[in-house]
C-alpha cells in the first residue's frame, strides 16, 4: 500500500514537472496534506455516527480530538509523500524535522484532550445543582484539580520531548545534567512558589479541606469557593467581589469552612431585653415563627437565657437551615418577626433605663440633699 502511495505521488510530481522544481515539490506536499485533511474529516464524521451503547463516548472523543486528529493525519500524509516529492536534501531535512516536532506536539495535544474528555465523562453522573451535593462537589474538586495538574505535566513533557529532537538542545541537556547540582538549585529556587502551589493543589485534591461551592470565611470575608486552579483559588464573596488567594493559603493558615461535612447550619439570633421579659411567651412565639417559613429545615429550634448583665438579659435563639444562605435569611426573618412581636405584645420587655431617687436633680447635676430653687417635681 505504501508503494502504491509513493507511485501515486511520483506520478503527480511528474504531471507538475512543467513547474519550477522546488515549487512543484511543495505543491505535491500541499496536495497530499489536503487529501489527508479530507480523509481525516471523513474519519471524524464516522466516529460521530457510531451506534450502540458507547455512542456518547465516541461522540465526546471525536469532538475532543477532532482538531489534533485532522492535523495528525495531514502530518502523516506529508511525511509519507516526502521521499517521492523530489524536494532537495536541505528542504527534506527541514521538513522532516518540522514534521517530527509536529507529531510530538500533536501527541501531547491529543493526550491533554483525552484527559479532559475522560474527566468530563466521569463527572457527567454527578449533579452539583442539587441541594445536598456534598459527594458531587467532592468528585468535581478532585477531578478539576488533578486534571489541571495533569495538563501542566503533559505540557511540560511535550515541550521537553519536542526540544530534545534538536541536536544542539540535546547536547545542552546532557551538559546541564552533568552539572545538575548547581542547576537544580537555581531552578528550584526560581520555581519554588510555582512548585509549592502545584504540590498544595494535589494535596487539596486528596485531603479536600475545601471543595467547589464550599461556603468559607477567609480574611474576615464570607463567600463561596468558585474556582480551584493549579496555583490559586477564587472566592466569590457575598457582594459578588472576587478574592484571589494562593492555593497554599488553605494548607498554611486557618479558615472557616461551613460546608465541609454537611451544608446544614445552625444560626443564632441574640436579643438584649429587660428583666421583665416573658421568656415562655417568647419561646412559644419562636416556635410559631419558624413554622411560618420554608427556610427552617425542621431540626433545631431553641431559646435560652444565655447571660444576665447589669441592665438587661441576653436571649439566644438557635434555628437550623439547609445551607448557609438559607441560614442567614432565616436569622433575619426570626429577628424581624420577633422584634414586631415584642413591640406589639410586650413593649415592657424592650430594654429600658431606670432612674431612682431625685431624677431631675441628678439630670441637672445637683446633689439630692440640696433643695431646688424651682417648684417641687415628682421624683
Amino acid at each position: 500500500m505504501q508503494h502504491d502511495f509513493l507511485q501515486l505521488v511520483r506520478q503527480v510530481r511528474h504531471w507538475l514537472s512543467w513547474l519550477p522544481p522546488q515549487f512543484a515539490s511543495v505543491l505535491v506536499l500541499v496536495l497530499a496534506g489536503g487529501a489527508a485533511l479530507l480523509a481525516g474529516r471523513m474519519l471524524v464524521n464516522l466516529l460521530l455516527r457510531v451506534p450502540g451503547p458507547r455512542r456518547e463516548f465516541f461522540r465526546s472523543l471525536a469532538k475532543g480530538v477532532r482538531q489534533p486528529l485532522r492535523v495528525l493525519v495531514v502530518v502523516i500524509a506529508v511525511g509519507a509523500a516526502l521521499p517521492a516529492s523530489g524536494i532537495s536534501n536541505t528542504g527534506f531535512a527541514i521538513v522532516e524535522q518540522g514534521l517530527l516536532v509536529a507529531v510530538v506536539l500533536l501527541m501531547g495535544w491529543a493526550a491533554g484532550s483525552t484527559l479532559r474528555i475522560a474527566g468530563d465523562l466521569y463527572l457527567h453522573r454527578f449533579k452539583t445543582g442539587e441541594e445536598d451535593n456534598l459527594i458531587a462537589r467532592k468528585h468535581v474538586t478532585q477531578v478539576r484539580i488533578l486534571r489541571r495538574a495533569a495538563d501542566i505535566l503533559v505540557f511540560t513533557i511535550t515541550i521537553a520531548i519536542a526540544l530534545m529532537t534538536f541536536e544542539p538542545v540535546r547536547q545542552y541537556g546532557v551538559s546541564l545534567f552533568a552539572s545538575a547540582g548547581a542547576a537544580s538549585l537555581v531552578v528550584g529556587l526560581a520555581a519554588r512558589p510555582l512548585l509549592t502551589n502545584l504540590i498544595a493543589g494535589v494535596q487539596i485534591a486528596m485531603t479536600q479541606p475545601i471543595r467547589i461551592e464550599d461556603a468559607v470565611i477567609v480574611e474576615g470575608e464570607w463567600g463561596w469557593v468558585e474556582e480551584i486552579a493549579s496555583t490559586y483559588v477564587v472566592i466569590r464573596l457575598w457582594d459578588w467581589r472576587r478574592m484571589i488567594l494562593p492555593i497554599a493559603y488553605f494548607l498554611e493558615k486557618p479558615f472557616q469552612n461551613w460546608t465541609h461535612q454537611s451544608a446544614s447550619l445552625i444560626g443564632s439570633v441574640f436579643f438584649y431585653l429587660d428583666y421583665s421579659v416573658p421568656v415562655d411567651a417568647i419561646r412559644a412565639r419562636l416556635q410559631e415563627i419558624v413554622k411560618e417559613t420554608p427556610l427552617w429545615d425542621g431540626n433545631v429550634v431553641n431559646l435560652q437565657v444565655s447571660d444576665m448583665k447589669q441592665r438587661e438579659v441576653e436571649i439566644r435563639m438557635l434555628v437550623s437551615a439547609r445551607n448557609a444562605p438559607q441560614a442567614w435569611d432565616l436569622r433575619c426573618f426570626v429577628r424581624e418577626k420577633m422584634l414586631m412581636f415584642l413591640q406589639s405584645e410586650h413593649p415592657e420587655a424592650l430594654p429600658r433605663t431606670r432612674l431612682e431617687g431625685d431624677g431631675m436633680s441628678a439630670l441637672a447635676g445637683r446633689r439630692p440633699d440640696r433643695p431646688s430653687p424651682q417648684a417641687d417635681l415628682p421624683g
